[in-house]
């Protein structure tokens, strides 16, 4: 088991990072784009004309908490930025192409370096087809280091979403039911039921999913 720490084990989306004049950075990791969580925040909800105090009460969180988000000193769950984005309102997916280039849209092939981490922490979760206009589903390929999970809280959202394990081996828990996938298993539920996925075994794990609306 890897000596992962709790904030590096919950996963948080889009490190990919964007200025406030919408320029990107030339911030990478391991060769793949990174989009900064607090920057881009604070980015949007200037953008749309909210004080930090009004996204917090929309959103039902703390004044501190947006704050903290934005200077980076926290690294929310997934769940939890969802919940700050509601405020706005914004999907995840939107959160993290809103500044896409109009002459990118048509692009068919994305090439590996292409792909944008839109996870922090230790697990990688890259987006497929990024710059399709009016995407209908988020297309992942995932990774979880040894150690990691998507976060204590599990979280639930409308739609459906299917996936293959393709290396290691994954805990996938919907609702009550826990399940151990391995490579070559398969899953398919409906988003609606709380779920979470974990990584409690000695090696990474290969996941590639989809979820349709591409509302992650």
């Amino acid at each position: 088991m890897s000596g992962v720490g709790e904030d590096e084990r919950k996963c948080c989306k889009f490190r990919t990072l964007c200025h406030d004049t919408d320029t990107f950075s030339h911030h990478t990791q391991g060769g793949t784009p990174a989009l900064d969580v607090g920057v881009r925040l604070q980015s949007i909800r200037k953008l749309k004309g909210l004080s930090q105090r009004e996204l917090a009460k929309r959103a039902g969180v703390t004044n501190s908490t947006i704050s903290m988000i934005e200077k980076n000193s926290v690294s929310p769950s997934i769940s939890s930025l969802k919940k700050v984005l509601g405020g706005i309102p914004m999907s995840l997916v939107e959160f993290f192409s809103l500044d896409l280039e109009q002459e990118n849209q048509t692009q068919v092939v994305y090439r590996a370096s292409e792909l944008t981490d839109i996870c922090s922490g230790a697990i990688t979760m890259k987006l497929i087809g990024k710059a399709h206009p009016g995407r209908a589903i988020a297309f992942l390929d995932e990774t979880y280091p040894a150690g990691t999970d998507t976060g204590d809280e599990m979280y639930a959202h409308e739609g459906e979403e299917a996936g293959m394990l393709v290396e290691g081996k994954l805990e996938l828990t919907v609702g009550n039911e826990v399940f151990v996938l391995e490579a070559g298993d398969s899953y398919y539920f409906e988003s609606s039921k709380p779920h979470r996925f974990r990584n409690p075994f000695d090696q990474p794990a290969r996941l590639i999913s989809a979820t349709s609306p591409a509302n992650f």
